[in-house]
């Protein structure tokens, strides 16, 4: 066993596996010799010769293309692992000859690319102008399946529970981001000194829907004092969206101190004297375990530690 995969390593090329994933990803030879600028004929003769060198048929055909068999698909999924240390080591390699230079991949959970993620990304390009970034939103979700798992991203960005993470993945704390109920800078309920949840079931709310990650914890919220969640007038996931929304002064809704820091000062909140009474999951950088970040991930997460450290506090200035 040992000898044929060494043999066949030996007889694959870079460019067959280029085609492979190509016609995997348009499910179409005539669309992935399209997409490559090469011949219909070139791509087919690629795929035949790779079948060919690995002794198993890696698609077959179906109305309107082929799609991968299932030894095509485990071969595309290890091909898209090589592509990407790849590209990798060719942004290592800038990056140790040009410090400035180098691509960066990263995902970020999308209520928190309104404000945390454009603050990271303006600071590091004044100080290392030649970085470049491609950059991936999603849910929790989305980022660990799509995009980590399948090496899109070097790292991600999002607010998740440990113990929700897959397997194949680690998480590095940035903070324990602290929730609060906001309202409307010009919200009659602003004015007051003194408030529980309590006070507030009745009110309207505008809020993430019940298997959102803060949906879920408005809901343990108030079921932690004995009550009833209170009726969302407004179910959205977005915090951007929510907090545009708040600001006109007819609803509550809940933010983290990270998104209320980084929000813009012409969208005015109000955070209500209320003690949260339930944490949230940590914000964290999720990574592939046991994988070396390049230099340019690296330098990300330890400057976005430096933005973020401060602040994350206890108290919402």
């Amino acid at each position: 066993m040992a000898q044929r995969s060494e043999t066949i390593s030996r007889r694959l090329k870079l460019r067959q596996l280029n085609v492979l994933v190509a016609v995997a990803r348009w499910g179409s030879m005539a669309k992935a010799a399209e997409h490559l600028a090469i011949s219909q004929p070139v791509v087919s003769k690629a795929i035949a010769e790779l079948e060919q060198v690995v002794g198993v048929r890696l698609f077959d055909r179906v109305a309107g293309g082929v799609e991968p068999t299932p030894h095509g698909r485990a071969l595309v999924k290890r091909s898209v692992a090589i592509f990407d240390d790849l590209r990798t080591s060719v942004s290592e390699l800038e990056t140790l000859s040009d410090p400035t230079a180098g691509e960066l991949r990263i995902g970020c959970e999308e209520n928190l690319s309104t404000g945390l993620l454009p603050t990271l990304i303006d600071q590091l390009t004044q100080r290392y102008p030649r970085l470049l970034f491609d950059v991936a939103l999603g849910d929790p979700a989305t980022l660990q399946q799509r995009d980590l798992l399948n090496r899109r991203v070097e790292l991600a960005i999002m607010r998740i529970a440990h113990g929700d993470l897959d397997q194949a993945l680690e998480a590095s704390v940035l903070c324990h981001d602290r929730m609060w109920v906001v309202a409307g800078a010009d919200s009659p309920l602003a004015r007051r000194r003194k408030l529980g949840l309590a006070d507030l079931v009745n009110e309207r709310w505008c809020l993430p829907p019940p298997d959102h990650p803060v949906g879920a914890l408005v809901i343990e919220a108030f079921n932690s004092i004995g009550l009833d969640p209170p009726q969302r007038a407004v179910s959205v996931g977005s915090a951007l969206c929510t907090s545009n929304i708040v600001a006109r002064g007819h609803y509550l809704g809940v933010l983290g101190s990270m998104f209320l820091h980084f929000n813009p000062p012409s969208v005015k909140l109000k955070v209500l004297p209320i003690n949260f009474p339930v944490g949230a999951p940590p914000i964290s950088v999720i990574m592939l375990k046991d994988r070396t970040l390049s230099p340019a991930a690296q330098l990300f997460l330890e400057f976005t530690r430096g933005i973020v450290k401060p602040v994350a506090s206890p108290k919402l200035g």
